[in-house]
């Protein structure tokens, strides 16, 4: 099938409304940092759009298009991606486009279905509205029959998105033994609960949870709930991130809202422990608001708010990148905005052990230079950094 042909079938099937749904992945240029495209068609006030989201190396991000315009990005996508695949109602394609745009071209007959593109359907949650579930009950997220409280809705969604994070890494956790999970700063530790509910009870994974925090009187508390409720792998404790000593080794670490710095402290901690997977939601980064020194930058860093937003994104920016120095695969996705701060977005790192390049290193020294950043975490990393090149010891 020449290019074209397969353009005009592509086209007349959609336009028709039979696709599912696609993935596009397989970048030519490795440069490209937009790894891979997933779509799926939806109904937004009675228009049919096409769902797309744009994955990129460190970050994710969505788009809703309609449907005459999705058919013309396809040009620009064939000419970025190598792999296709697209799923309709009653078939699979699966083609690739060579180096002459040349098309090899698979087709397969599948089970039919149909598309889910109301946008009034019930949402496919980890944990289900309408099914008992015992912490959310006794949290007071959930009445005993199983009904979200309509105030606790939103609650309710910010821990499936959490779940839904501890979901796709469990993959990079390690496998044939019992698993160390620490919440740093848990609070009143609804997503401590969710993920060990989750992970113990759901998956059935060999694990041992601790929750730390601050508060005497709300670890209190939730240590009467987790006795409550028979979770005998859940311990909570007393304890400040910044001088807590009580690990050797842990699997996956848990940091959400951890004030400033203290998240770097968290992460650090977490990279001492060679922890497997981290997850981080951040809620205020002050420190490098302080230090901005940029002239380049003063049109906006003369806006309060705006210094202020950028400080933050280039925080979690520095925190990501510095994680990738020292050997872990860091993301920086969109979370829910959490009850005490706007902030919404979770760092996300596997530990890949892999050695970054020269080329890397000196673009996180080229930006940490021109904002004139002392970061704290780097600090903190000093040891690991300096092993790997002097150049990232200030």
């Amino acid at each position: 099938m020449e290019l074209h042909e397969l353009k005009a079938s592509l086209a007349s099937q959609i336009t028709q409304g039979t696709l599912i749904h696609a993935t596009i992945s397989n970048p030519r240029q490795k440069s490209n940092d937009l790894r891979r495209i997933k779509v799926k068609p939806i109904l937004l006030r009675d228009t049919v759009m096409m769902q797309v989201e744009f994955q990129f190396e460190r970050v994710m991000k969505h788009e809703n298009i309609l449907m005459d315009d999705f058919v013309g990005r396809l040009d620009d996508w064939f000419t970025e991606f190598r792999q296709f695949l697209f799923r309709f109602e009653e078939e699979e394609w699966q083609f690739q486009l060579s180096k002459k745009m040349k098309v090899a071209l698979k087709t397969s007959k599948k089970e039919p279905m149909k598309a889910l593109l109301s946008h009034d359907r019930k949402k496919t949650y980890l944990l289900e509205d309408g099914v008992p579930v015992p912490f959310l009950i006794r949290l007071g997220v959930m009445t005993e029959a199983g009904q979200i409280k309509k105030q606790k809705y939103d609650k309710f969604k910010q821990i499936n998105r959490f779940l839904e994070f501890v979901e796709d890494s469990i993959d990079a956790l390690p496998k044939g033994k019992k698993l160390r999970i620490l919440d740093f700063g848990c609070g009143k530790s609804y997503l401590t609960f969710a993920l060990y509910h989750y992970l113990k009870v759901v998956k059935g994974f060999d694990l041992e949870v601790t929750g730390l925090d601050l508060k005497k009187e709300v670890i209190e508390e939730c240590t009467q709930i987790a006795r409550d409720l028979d979770y005998t792998d859940l311990t909570f404790r007393v304890g400040d991130v910044h001088d807590y000593t009580g690990e050797t080794e842990v699997d996956l670490m848990v940091t959400l809202h951890a004030c400033d710095v203290a998240t770097d402290v968290a992460l650090a901690r977490a990279v001492d422990w060679n922890a497997s997977v981290i997850l981080s939601v951040p809620c205020c980064q002050k420190e490098l608001n302080r230090q901005l020194d940029c002239s380049p930058l003063d049109v906006m860093l003369q806006h309060g708010l705006i210094k202020e937003k950028f400080a933050s994104l280039a925080t979690d920016s520095i925190r990501a990148e510095l994680l990738t120095l020292v050997g872990y695969e860091a993301q920086l996705l969109e979370f829910i905005d959490l009850e005490h701060t706007p902030k919404n977005i979770l760092i996300r790192a596997y530990k890949q052990n892999k050695r970054p390049t020269e080329e890397k290193i000196d673009r996180y020294i080229a930006f940490r230079d021109l904002l004139h950043a002392r970061p704290f975490l780097e600090s903190e990393l000093s040891g690991r950094l300096g092993q790997i090149s002097p150049k990232l010891v200030q």
